[in-house]
C-alpha cells in the first residue's frame, strides 16, 4: 500500500523528472514531502508565476519535462500567466496543484476556485482527479497531451483533492505500464506529397527556408536541405542556434527582403504568427509555400500551403533530400549571392553600431553600446536570455549565444529572471546572462533571493532608462506628448540586489562596463544596473509595433495589407 501523494512523486521519478519548481502550500505539501524523499530537487520560488516560467526554460534547454507544483487558489491563479506563455509557445509542461478536500466541496472552503475550468482554454489537458485508481492513468494522459502525442504540444494541468493525496491505494490498482515513457512515433508524409514538395523546391529560383520550434532535433536534415538548395535561411527566436551563424545560408539581416522576394517558402515546424505576417500574400508577395509540421498550427494555420507535409521534421527532411538525390536545384545563385553580400555589409554595420552608437541628449549610453560590451564578453556556448519590450527589440538583433530564450510570441515580460535561474541550474558550467529592460526586470526581481539560495550563477544586466520606453515614446508621438504612467524613475536595482545578498553594481559610464561585466561573471549571481538613454528608438518602435496596427503587427505590413 502507498498513498496517492507518494504515487505522484513516484511517477515523476520514473519519468526522469530531476527537479520541480514550486512554492509551498498546505494543499500540496503531501506531494512536496514525497518528492523530496525520493530525491527530486525542489526549487522553491517566491511566486508561482516564476515557478512555471522556470519549468518552461528547463524544458526548452534540456528537453526534459518541465514540472511546476503550485498550491490551491491564489497559488494556482498566480501561475496562469506562466501557463498562458507556455500555451502560446507550445512548450510541454506539467503543472500540478491541489484543491480543498472533497467533504468541503461547494461549501466555501479555503482557497476554493474552479481551477481546471480557469486554465482549460490555455492547456492541452485540465482535470481534477477525485479517485485514487484514476491517478496514474490521468498523470500518464496529462504528460502525453503536454508532449503533443496525437496533437499540439503545450502545458497540461492536473489537480488533486488534498484528502485524496492522503488516501492509500492498493498495489493491485497500480498499473506499472503507466510509468513508462511514451515514445513519439516517427511520421513520414506520403511519397506523393514528398515528390510534389521536391518538385516545387528544386524548381524554385528564390527559395527561402524558415525554421521554428518543430525543427528542433532535425538539425542534420535542415543543414542538408540548406546545403543542397543553396538557398536563404531565416531562423526565429524559437529555433535560434540550429544553424551556425557562419553558415552561408544564414542571413539574419535580410529578413524583410527575403520574405518579399522569395518564390517558394519552406517552413519547418513553424507557425505563421504575427512575427511572420501571418503568411499573408501582402507580406510574402511572390511566394508559394511548402509547410512541414505535425500539428495544425505548423501545417496549415493562417495560410494553407501549396504542399502540406504532415510528419516529423527529421524524417520529413531526410525524405526530401533522399527523393531529390538526382535533382539539380534551379536556385538563382546571383540572387543568393547578392543577398549574402548585403547581409554581410549590414552585419558589419551592426557591429559598428554596437561600438559607436552615441549617447542620448541626456548623456546616457545607447542600448546598442551596452549590448556591444555584453556581446564581447560571451563565450561560444553562452546561454542568453532577453527580456523586455523596447530593450528586447535591441537585444534580439544584437546578441547571439549557444542557446537563446526571450519573451516569445506572447510578449510575456518578466520571464528573464526565472528563465535565467532555471538555465543556470540546468547548466552550471556555462555562462548565463540575462539582459532585461528595467520595467520587465521588476516583475520577478524578488526571485534574486531564489537565485542566491539555490546557487544559480546568473549575470543579470538591466538596461535602466527609468521607464516603459516603447509606450513612453508612443505617448510622445501619438498622444500629444502626454506622458502618463510610463515612467519608473528612481529604481535602484543594484541596491535591491545587494539587499537580497546578490552582488550589485550601478554603471553609468561605458568605459566602466568591461571590468564590471568581468567582475559580475566572477561573482555571479550578480546584477549590473546600467543607465541607458531614453532617447534611443528601438527597431520595433520605428516599425510601429506599439501602435497596434489593425491587421498586422508592423505598420509597413499593415499598409501593404490594407492596400490589397
Amino acid at each position: 500500500m502507498e498513498d496517492v501523494s507518494h504515487l505522484i512523486a513516484r511517477f515523476l521519478k520514473e519519468r526522469m523528472v530531476d527537479r520541480v519548481f514550486t512554492l509551498c502550500g498546505g494543499h500540496i505539501l503531501p506531494i512536496w514531502d514525497h518528492i523530496h524523499r525520493l530525491g527530486i530537487r525542489i526549487i522553491d520560488v517566491r511566486d508561482e508565476r516564476a515557478a512555471v516560467h522556470m519549468a518552461h526554460a528547463h524544458r526548452e534547454l534540456t528537453g526534459r519535462l518541465g514540472v511546476a507544483l503550485v498550491t490551491a487558489g491564489p497559488g494556482m491563479t498566480n501561475a496562469v500567466t506562466g501557463i498562458a506563455n507556455a500555451h502560446v509557445s507550445r512548450v510541454p509542461l506539467l503543472v500540478i496543484s491541489g484543491v480543498p478536500p472533497r467533504p468541503q466541496e461547494n461549501m466555501g472552503a479555503l482557497q476554493s476556485v474552479p481551477q481546471a475550468e480557469i486554465v482549460r482554454p490555455i492547456t492541452r489537458y485540465a482535470r481534477t482527479i477525485s479517485r485514487a485508481e484514476h491517478v496514474l492513468r490521468e498523470l500518464d494522459e496529462a504528460v502525453s497531451c503536454a508532449e503533443g502525442h496525437c496533437g499540439e504540444p503545450g502545458p497540461a494541468f492536473i489537480d488533486f483533492s488534498t484528502d485524496l493525496l492522503r488516501e492509500e491505494i492498493p498495489e493491485a490498482l497500480v498499473d506499472p505500464s503507466r510509468f513508462r515513457v511514451r515514445e513519439s512515433a516517427a511520421v513520414i508524409p506520403s511519397p506523393e506529397d514528398i515528390h510534389a514538395a521536391v518538385e516545387m523546391l528544386w524548381q524554385a529560383t528564390r527559395p527561402l527556408v524558415i525554421s521554428g520550434r518543430g525543427a528542433r532535433g532535425a538539425e542534420k536534415g535542415l543543414l542538408r536541405i540548406l546545403d543542397t538548395l543553396g538557398c536563404v535561411y531565416m531562423d526565429t527566436a524559437e529555433s535560434r542556434g540550429l544553424v551556425p551563424e557562419d553558415h552561408p545560408a544564414y542571413m539574419p539581416a535580410m529578413r524583410g527582403r527575403a520574405m518579399r522576394e522569395a518564390d517558394v517558402v519552406l517552413t519547418i515546424g513553424r507557425t505563421l504568427d504575427f512575427q511572420l505576417g501571418y503568411g499573408s500574400r501582402a507580406v510574402f508577395s511572390n511566394a508559394r509555400f511548402v509547410r512541414v509540421g505535425n500539428s495544425a498550427s505548423e501545417l496549415r494555420g493562417n495560410r494553407r500551403a501549396d504542399v502540406e507535409l504532415f510528419g516529423s521534421s527529421p524524417e520529413t527532411l531526410e525524405a526530401l533530400v533522399k527523393a531529390a538525390k538526382r535533382e539539380t536545384p534551379m536556385t538563382d545563385r546571383s540572387w543568393v549571392e547578392e543577398m549574402r553580400t548585403i547581409d554581410r555589409r549590414r552585419r558589419q554595420g551592426l557591429r559598428q553600431k554596437l561600438a559607436e552608437s552615441p549617447p542620448g541628449k541626456d548623456g546616457a549610453m545607447h542600448p546598442y553600446q551596452l549590448l556591444g560590451y555584453v556581446r564581447e564578453s560571451l563565450k561560444e556556448d553562452a546561454i542568453v536570455v532577453a527580456d523586455g519590450g523596447d530593450f528586447l527589440s535591441f537585444s534580439r538583433i544584437a546578441l547571439t549565444g549557444g542557446a537563446y530564450l526571450d519573451c516569445g510570441a506572447f510578449g510575456c515580460l518578466g520571464v528573464g529572471v526565472p528563465f535565467g535561474i532555471a538555465s543556470a541550474l540546468a547548466f552550471p558550467q556555462r555562462q548565463v546572462v540575462v539582459v532585461s529592460g528595467d520595467g520587465s526586470f521588476g516583475f520577478n526581481a524578488i526571485e534574486l533571493d531564489t537565485c542566491r539560495r539555490h546557487g544559480a550563477r546568473v549575470v543579470f544586466i538591466v538596461a535602466n532608462n527609468s521607464g516603459w520606453n516603447i509606450e513612453r515614446n508612443d505617448q510622445k508621438q501619438a498622444y500629444g506628448g502626454r506622458i502618463v504612467g510610463t515612467e519608473l524613475e528612481g529604481c535602484d536595482y543594484a541596491g535591491l540586489a545587494r539587499s537580497l545578498g546578490v552582488h550589485g553594481e550601478r554603471i553609468e559610464r561605458p568605459e566602466d562596463l568591461p571590468d564590471a561585466i568581468h567582475r559580475a561573471f566572477d561573482l555571479a549571481p550578480a546584477v549590473l544596473d546600467v543607465i541607458v538613454t531614453r532617447d534611443a528608438m528601438s527597431p520595433d518602435a520605428v516599425a510601429g509595433l506599439p501602435g497596434i496596427p489593425d491587421r498586422q503587427a508592423l505598420s509597413i505590413w499593415d499598409e501593404l495589407e490594407k492596400s490589397g
